[in-house]
């Protein structure tokens, strides 16, 4: 399987490319009143909107640092009333790909239940790495809003 790594502060994280649809560099998005501190707004992609949380505000409360490797990642998440939606993820830092089995995954023994997107880490050079699990970056209430069911 293919990871793309990116940061948060100093550690490493990976994100299943199978998720990714497109890397983008950053764009100006539009502010959402009201919602979570890190929904960082939304923007026009192929007519389509999509709305773009920052994941390093979400992990440890600081907005991404605008650099050139920060990259507006655009995934495929599992929305209501249709197979998948693009949202949007602020990745600093994202300009690497690696290359693990699965297996080579293994839990962290951590509880991540306050961070239920946190999989599970691998070794590396860079030291430990940890996946991220796109299906679970949004609580309830927040994909409601970024995202909401079809009327019937």
């Amino acid at each position: 399987m293919l990871f793309l790594l990116f940061q948060i502060g100093r550690d490493h994280y990976a994100l299943d490319t199978s998720q990714v649809a497109v890397v983008l560099s950053l764009v100006k998005l539009k502010q959402i009143p009201a919602t979570a501190p890190w929904v960082a707004g939304v923007f026009s992609y192929h007519g389509q909107s999509v709305p773009v949380i920052d994941l390093s505000q979400l992990a440890v409360g600081r907005p991404s640092q605008q650099r050139l490797s920060t990259r507006l990642v655009l995934v495929h998440y599992p929305a209501p009333g249709a197979d998948s939606r693009l949202l949007g993820l602020v990745l600093e830092k994202a300009s690497e790909i690696m290359r693990r089995a699965p297996s080579e995954f293994r839990d962290s023994g951590l509880d991540h239940s306050a961070a239920p997107y946190l999989g599970p880490v691998t070794d590396d050079v860079r030291g430990l790495i940890q996946s991220v699990k796109v299906q679970d970056l949004l609580p309830p209430e927040v994909r409601a809003q970024l995202f909401p069911a079809p009327e019937q």
